[in-house]
C-alpha cells in the first residue's frame, strides 16, 4: 500500500521535469497523509500541476460523509472494480512525489522507512482522479494512488508499493486508450533505482511535517514514539 508520501523539491524543478506549470504554489511537505492534497497532473490538463485531495470520491456517491475514500487502488483490479473502473478509463493522472513511507514489523512496534530514488529526484505515481459536485455547487477533485507488487528493495519492508512510472511511460499513462497498454506500465519500479532507510517514528503522526521525519536514523538509538497518531 501507500499511505504517506512527501514532496519538497523546489516547484521550479517539478515544472521543468514534468513540463507543466503549477496552478497554485506548491509548498514543501515532508509527511503527506490521506485527506491532504497531492500535486497532480491530470490527463485533461497535462500542462498543469494542480492540488487534489487524497482519497477517491466518485461522482456517483450519494453521501460523501459515509462513502469510503480509498487512498490506494490495486493495479490488478483497478480496471474492473466499480469504484475505480470509470476513472481508469477516463481520468488518469500523475501524482508527484520525491519519496514515500512504509512500515516494517509487528503492530505496536513498527519501524517506518523512507523510500526514494538514490538521487532524491522527484517521480510520478500512477493515479486516477474523480470530480464530485457538492449540493452547494462546489466541486471536490480527489485522487488515489495505484499500487503493485513490491520490488526487491521495498519487499524487505512491505509486500506492496505504489506504481512509480518510468519517465517514458508517463505520457502513455495519461493518453493511451488501450487497456493492455495501460496495464503494461503498472509494474514495480526497478529496484536498482530505489533505496530505503529507517526514519524516526515521529513520521507516524501527520502533524510532524518537517525535515526531522526524513532524516536517516540508527534504529538501535531510537526512542519510542506513539504508534500512528492522527
Amino acid at each position: 500500500m501507500c499511505g504517506r508520501t512527501s514532496l519538497f523539491v523546489p516547484q521550479s524543478v517539478l515544472e521543468d521535469q514534468f513540463g507543466a506549470t503549477a496552478v497554485e504554489p506548491i509548498t514543501p511537505r515532508y509527511n503527506i497523509a490521506p485527506g491532504d492534497e497531492l500535486a497532480t497532473i491530470q490527463n485533461n490538463a497535462p500542462d498543469e500541476i494542480d492540488l487534489l485531495e487524497w482519497g477517491l470520491l466518485p461522482s456517483w456517491v450519494d453521501d460523501p460523509s459515509s462513502s469510503p475514500k480509498p487512498i490506494n487502488a490495486r493495479a490488478e483490479t483497478v480496471a474492473e472494480k466499480p469504484m475505480f473502473r470509470d476513472a481508469f478509463e477516463e481520468r488518469r493522472c500523475l501524482i508527484l512525489a520525491d519519496g514515500f513511507y512504509e512500515w516494517k514489523g509487528r503492530r505496536g512496534s513498527k519501524q517506518p522507512y523512507r523510500i526514494t530514488r538514490p538521487d532524491d529526484q522527484p517521480f510520478a505515481f500512477a493515479g486516477v482522479w474523480e470530480q464530485y459536485e457538492e449540493p452547494s455547487g462546489d466541486t471536490r477533485e480527489t485522487v488515489t494512488i495505484i499500487t503493485t507488487d513490491a520490488n526487491e528493495v521495498v519487499a524487505d519492508v512491505h509486500d506492496r508499493m505504489p506504481v512509480i512510472l518510468e519517465e517514458s511511460d508517463e505520457e502513455t499513462w495519461l493518453t493511451a486508450s488501450d487497456e493492455e497498454m495501460l496495464q503494461g506500465v503498472l509494474d514495480p519500479y526497478p529496484a536498482d533505482q530505489m533505496r530505503a532507510y529507517p526514519v524516526s517514528k515521529k513520521v507516524n503522526n501527520p502533524a510532524n511535517d518537517s525535515t526531522e521525519v526524513i532524516k536517516e536514523i540508527d534504529i538501535g538509538e531510537q526512542v519510542g514514539f506513539d504508534e500512528f497518531a492522527s
